[in-house]
């Protein structure tokens, strides 16, 4: 690089002081000062040699050997011949070892620059995980150190995690601009940046500086080359008269070229030599290494996240129980894909299951068990357990997939397996929520609580009884019920909404309990807000935000019937149905939900125990016939043979119906069908 002006005032001290020397040796003639004036001439390269560039050392030891050669040889002639020849070798000796201990004091400064220039960018290059931080970190090293503009230039396969073309090149390469960094005169930090920011150049790259099949060799490049490459940036194309030197460094990994790096330089000294080469091979082999890492982590990254996306709800169901609007947001590139999973499930009997949970760690084997305990929790939910039973099973499900996971399995020892997997941990809330009596029955299993807005906007955060998170196994669960007034809000979400930014829980619950205190137009509003109000930027973790208003169903939407245990009064349960289906308008499903209803009750006489209750819930599309009785014993299907008198109650039940099936309560069970009505004649509830 150009010499300092610290160093051009030491040039013109010793110039000032030969000056002031040569003066005093007109003056003084004795033989004793004349000797003490030589010595100081024949020093003077060497220190020279040790404070100043081979070419002011040179200039300085000719100056001094011509300097003595005039003094001693000719203006002072009263020494002797010996003497002059003596003085003169002397001077013409130091200038000679000055020069000599210029050269190798300079190799040993080239040599701890760059030895300097290699332990930075073994520190800045690879600190993250991004492919454009690496390359503009790579930028930020070389200059300018190493160089005066850099360049740098990757496939675009490479910026999105993918693979980098294979074959060789036999055409201009076309790259995608990623990061440069230009340190030339009239360019401010402020107008680099605005650049950058406009978006990414594209540079055709002649296709002898990329050699994806050999490896990473930097070259020279062409002056012609070096006219055209920086073409787009304004100030290196107006800078045409300066004397340029110019460097290729393929960025290559794995015998693939992922990318280029352009070096410049334009300020004196410019040329780059053999070594600045094997500098530049040696830089742009690390930075390779990092990219490439980067490049694979975001292509891990990315497919995690597309099957977690693809795995969770794409769209949320019409309901009439509630109406619900959730948000996902994964975490930032350096962390990776979480396991956190939200969902809802419809259950009978119009009501519905809100889900949320987190799987411990990220990447894909976090999405993977996300997948499964999300399969596990609509199996099981299908099946109409409680909350607390629910999570009881879905945490031997865990226990499970832990031990798959366990170093010495089958499943650890595959091939495919994540080196990462290990033990299996999870939270999670299941709530189920009755528009029938306007109530929510919850369980956690070490996850936060839900939040609940009343229709005044108080919000308020539910006490749920806080389990033990999935995994730990053989410790029980408990559930809560609370009630849930009409127009309610039941906000579920994960700890990355609050725990962002090192954040203490307390203080994001109240922050979540006045973002959702704001009243907002719509659901979608009320999501936008809390992310607006919790979340800066892209969150260090998966964030899952559920939020549902709930509905109450009706007197016009459920009829009620207590039975007795008299066989008798089957015959009134379908004038009963017929004469409350006539009411809803539909009177094409009163014949098949009069013989469900018979059926039902039927069974419930014979073999079960009062109370007996016959419940018809009209939603939007669909009705269902529900009969509780105080019994917890489940019916089976099973097919009746020819000669037998009983056994084809639910058979029948089942052929008609779109679906059945039996939940358990507290007290007894519920046996449940759907029939399908389309468009409801009556208006969907308020």
């Amino acid at each position: 690089m150009a010499i300092t002006r610290r160093r051009d005032e030491w040039v013109a001290a010793v110039l000032v002081g030969y000056i002031a020397l040569f003066s005093a040796l007109v003056v003084e003639v004795s033989g004793n000062g004349l000797l003490r004036w030589a010595v100081y001439a024949a020093v003077a390269p060497l220190v020279a040699a040790a404070l100043l560039p081979l070419r002011h050392t040179l200039m300085i030891g000719v100056l001094s050997l011509a300097a003595a050669a005039c003094i001693y040889g000719v203006a002072l002639p009263v020494i002797s011949v010996g003497g002059r020849v003596v003085v003169i070798t002397g001077v013409a000796l130091a200038g000679v070892i000055s020069i000599a201990v210029c050269r190798v004091r300079m190799r040993v400064m080239v040599a701890r620059r760059r030895l300097s220039l290699l332990s930075k960018a073994s520190e800045r290059l690879g600190r993250t995980l991004d492919v454009r931080q690496n390359a503009r970190e790579l930028a930020e090293v070389a200059v300018p150190a190493f160089a005066d503009y850099v360049s740098v230039d990757l496939f675009d396969a490479v910026l999105d995690g993918g693979e980098p073309p294979a074959k060789p090149f036999t055409e201009p390469v076309a790259l995608r601009h990623v990061a440069h960094r230009p340190d030339l005169p009239g360019r401010t930090d402020s107008e680099s940046k605005a650049e950058e920011k406009e978006g990414l150049w594209g540079v055709s790259l002649p296709a002898r500086y990329l050699t994806p099949s050999a490896p990473a060799r930097a070259s020279y490049v062409d002056t012609a080359d070096i006219e055209c490459w920086p073409a787009r940036d304004h100030t290196v194309q107006t800078d045409v008269s300066r004397k340029r030197s110019a460097i290729a460094v393929p960025l290559c990994a794995g015998g693939r070229a992922l990318g280029t790096a352009m070096l410049l330089r334009h300020q004196p000294p410019c040329a780059f030599d053999a070594d600045d080469l094997a500098l530049a091979e040696e830089i742009g082999t690390r930075a390779a290494i990092c990219l490439d890492n980067a490049r694979r982590y975001a292509r891990e990254r990315d497919t995690a996240l597309v099957l977690q996306l693809s795995l969770l709800p794409r769209r949320m169901p019409e309901l009439a129980a509630a109406e619900v609007a959730s948000r996902y947001i994964p975490a930032r590139h350096s962390a990776g894909v979480g396991g956190d999973w939200f969902d809802v499930i419809p259950l009978a009997g119009a009501r519905v299951a809100l889900v949320v949970g987190d799987v411990i760690g990220h990447g894909l084997h976090a999405s993977a068990t996300m997948t499964r305990l999300r399969a596990a929790v609509r199996t099981l939910a299908n099946i109409d357990l409680q909350p607390d039973e629910l999570l009881t099973h879905l945490d031997d499900v865990v226990l499970r997939l832990s031990a798959e996971s366990r170093p010495g399995s089958e499943a650890a020892d595959a091939p495919d397996t994540d080196a990462t997997a290990g033990e299996v941990g999870a939270t999670c809330l299941y709530a189920v929520y009755d528009p029938v009596a306007g109530r929510c029955t919850l369980a956690s299993a070490g996850h936060l609580p839900p939040a609940i807005v009343t229709p005044d906007q108080h919000a308020h955060i539910v006490d749920t009884p806080l389990g033990p998170s999935l995994g730990l196994g053989n410790l029980p669960f408990e559930s809560v019920d609370v009630p849930v007034p009409e127009g309610s809000l039941l906000a579920l979400y994960t700890d990355g909404l609050i725990r962002e930014h090192h954040r203490d829980p307390e203080s994001g619950l109240q922050k979540l309990l006045q973002a959702l205190s704001i009243p907002k137009p719509s659901l979608d509003g009320r999501c936008r807000a809390v992310l607006g109000a919790l979340l800066n930027d892209q969150p260090t973790d998966d964030v899952a935000l559920l939020i549902a208003r709930t509905r109450v169903l009706d007197a016009d939407h459920v009829a009620t019937w207590n039975l007795p245990t008299d066989p008798a009064v089957v015959a009134d349960t379908r004038a009963y149905v017929s004469d409350q289906l006539n009411k809803w308008g539909l009177k094409d499903a009163v014949f098949t939900t009069e013989l469900i209803a018979s059926e039902l009750v039927t069974n419930a006489i014979r073999y079960a125990q009062p109370p007996i209750q016959l419940r018809l819930i009209l939603e939007e599309h669909s009705l269902t016939c529900e009969v509780s009785d105080g019994t917890t014993t489940t019916p089976h299907l099973r097919r009746a043979r020819t000669y037998d008198e009983g056994g084809r109650g639910l058979f029948i039940v089942a052929q008609l119906a779109e679906h059945w099936g039996t939940r358990h309560g507290r007290h007894g069970k519920t046996i449940w069908a759907e029939l399908s009505t389309g468009p409801a004649p009556v208006s969907r509830p308020s």
